[in-house]
């Protein structure tokens, strides 16, 4: 995660990181081994995250899993540090309750909730969130709180939560949520349809929320700008890459400081297809392997974006030379005619081998003709239209 943001400032009124998402990832790169580069200090810092945060189910859980050795003292610690603050929040509620009004009551509820988010103890934080919500009248109180439940899905792999809150929290919008409240919400989903693999709708939604991003409770800003860079070059033309992407801000703002990612977005624009594999590579090391939220999706976004350098390439040609597709690539001939070939027999890229000549065509359909089939196909299927309304009718 990066240590220092350049976002805009949300205001005092900013929702906290609760709970603290650069944990859950710690403890992934401690667990993957293709993240073993990551793992410098990885233990030191799960941990220091744990005690501040005074995180006992968290910690039982990772040491429970072997995630991390045996934590007694510090996780007796901890139990006895959650024991006191849930005695004291419960105290406080039954005071609020009994000589307090409705307000105070919510208030004390929420910190309740925050308190159990914060330590890890999903089922009862949910289960605070909800009854907090119940108790709040404000628009924009509640759809804080339904942002609270999105961040403990998120830390704790829950995608049905995540889901289903995404959907409540959108109602809640409509309904009459501020612009701010709304922008956050676009972040929110974007990043839960990378980690579904709906990399075309994110890509829109984290870009559409990039030039007035507030939500560090979440995702720091760099980090949030590194996956804009990535969506963006899977997801966006090539004219829109270079508007949405390259030119943006934001992103001339930071990408300069995440050497991994430098270069990767423009040399793809440019056609510069050796420097772009480079840089495929070393973006799939750094961002995607050691990644909670992009791991599974690393061969599924390298393929991809292969197949979208190919083909950019390839329809500038009728025909090219495997030695000239090599040298564009900067990779070996069997290694290309391998992989074009996995390609070329899945339908992804219309083009075909010639291996005696060496050379690969490409088979452009005809525009015109691809026009008129589309007529012919619309056209049918109105006809079919009229004559089930004839026979209704009749």
């Amino acid at each position: 995660m990066a240590s220092v943001s350049t976002a805009p400032s949300a205001g005092d009124d900013a929702p906290l990181p609760i709970p603290n998402l650069a944990l859950p990832q710690l403890a992934f790169v401690l667990t993957e081994p293709k993240a073993q580069h990551k793992r410098e200090g990885a233990q030191e810092r799960l941990l220091k995250g744990i005690e501040d945060d005074e995180m006992a189910p968290y910690l039982s859980h990772l040491t429970s899993t072997s995630v991390l050795p045996p934590q007694s003292d510090l996780l007796s610690r901890l139990q006895q540090r959650n024991k006191d603050e849930l005695a004291r929040l419960d105290t406080k509620l039954e005071d609020a309750k009994t000589n307090l009004g409705e307000t105070e009551v919510s208030d004390v509820l929420r910190e309740r909730a925050m308190y159990l988010a914060r330590i890890g103890e999903k089922d009862e934080a949910v289960k605070a969130y909800e009854e907090a919500f119940e108790k709040s009248a404000g628009k924009g109180t509640k759809i804080d709180l339904v942002l609270s439940i999105i961040r403990i899905g998120f830390f704790h792999s829950d995608h049905e939560l995540v889901m289903s809150n995404i959907d409540r929290a959108q109602k809640l919008v409509d309904e009459g949520g501020d612009w701010d409240r709304r922008n956050r919400l676009k972040v929110y989903e974007g990043v839960h349809l990378l980690s579904i693999r709906n990399f075309k709708k994110g890509a829109d939604l984290l870009l559409d929320a990039l030039p007035t991003f507030t939500a560090t409770e979440l995702i720091e800003y760099d980090d949030f700008v590194v996956l804009c860079v990535l969506a963006g070059v899977l997801a966006l033309e090539r004219k829109d890459l270079k508007k949405k992407v390259i030119d943006a801000p934001e992103v001339i703002a930071v990408v300069p400081n995440v050497p991994t990612i430098k270069n990767f977005a423009e040399s793809l624009y440019k056609s510069d297809y050796a420097t772009f594999f480079r840089c495929l590579a070393t973006v799939e090391e750094h961002h995607f392997l050691p990644s909670r939220l992009l791991s599974v999706h690393s061969r599924y976004y390298t393929r991809e974006l292969r197949v979208k350098a190919y083909a950019q390439l390839l329809e500038s040609y009728r025909s090219v030379t495997l030695e000239s597709l090599c040298s564009a690539f900067g990779v070996s001939k069997e290694w290309l005619d391998n992989d074009l070939a996995r390609f070329i027999s899945s339908g992804r890229l219309t083009c075909t081998i010639d291996r005696v000549n060496g050379v690969v065509e490409t088979h452009r359909p005809d525009a015109k003709n691809a026009r008129y089939n589309a007529v012919i196909k619309q056209g049918d299927a109105v006809l079919t239209s009229v004559q089930r309304l004839s026979r209704v009718i009749g």
